[in-house]
């Protein structure tokens, strides 16, 4: 996890040893600075991260700079949040979604 809690950067160089290494749940912000509907979620993964802080990771990764994982998981459009379990892709949300939409997902991930 971040030191203030926050969701971690992650990039090709390290995906695979903090996410599909992970252990227990994952969620990962696939964005871009130039995105719009990007910039209205981040506030809400940055809350997340706080909230399940210690019982989940959050992290974000920058689709433009590590091009490799965004088009191993078939990233088309963005942001897509993608959940992985156990180091197991199992879910993934597209588009800027209300909180109430990711809390729902997590708890049934989290389970």
């Amino acid at each position: 996890m971040a030191e203030n809690g926050g969701p971690i950067q992650v990039t090709d160089g390290n995906f695979a040893e903090e996410i599909e290494k992970g252990q227990g749940l994952s969620i990962v912000d696939f964005w871009a600075a130039w995105c719009g509907p990007c910039r209205m979620v981040a506030p809400i993964i940055e809350q997340l991260s706080n909230e399940y802080s210690g019982r989940m990771k959050v992290a974000k990764l920058d689709v433009d700079a590590n091009q490799q994982v965004a088009t191993k998981y078939n990233i088309r459009s963005i942001p897509s949040i993608l959940f992985f379990k156990d180091g197991k892709h199992v879910d993934t949300v597209v588009g800027a979604v209300a909180k109430g939409m990711l809390d729902r997902k997590i708890q049934e991930h989290l389970s």
